[in-house]
Parts: C-alpha cells; structure tokens; sequence
C-alpha cells in the first residue's frame, strides 16, 4: 500500500512548511494597520452622588 511509504508525505511536509514559513509569515508580519488607536482621555468622568427621593 503506498500510504505507509512516509518518503513522499513527509517531503510534501516539509516543502509546504518551508513555503508557509518563507513566504506567508513575512506578509503577515509586515501587515500595517491602516488606523492607529488614539489614546483614551485619562481623565475619570465626574460622577454626582444621587439621593434617593424616598430614603
């Protein structure tokens, strides 16, 4: 049966890794993101204790 001969499994293996790690990783990598995150405003918002009408 051919499926137990690992020589050409393991090459496609082999060659699709090499080509996962030279060629997609280093697009992924150099992705920039088009919009930068703008810091949030470090200020707390002011906040009023409000009573209860009842109490």
């Amino acid at each position: 049966m051919p499926q137990l001969n690992p020589s050409p499994w393991f090459a496609i293996l082999i060659f699709s890794w090499l080509v996962l790690l030279a060629v997609v990783v280093p697009k992924v990598l150099a992705h920039i993101f088009p919009n930068n995150p703008a810091p949030q405003n470090a200020q707390n918002p002011k906040t009023e204790i409000w009573t209860w009408p009842w109490t």
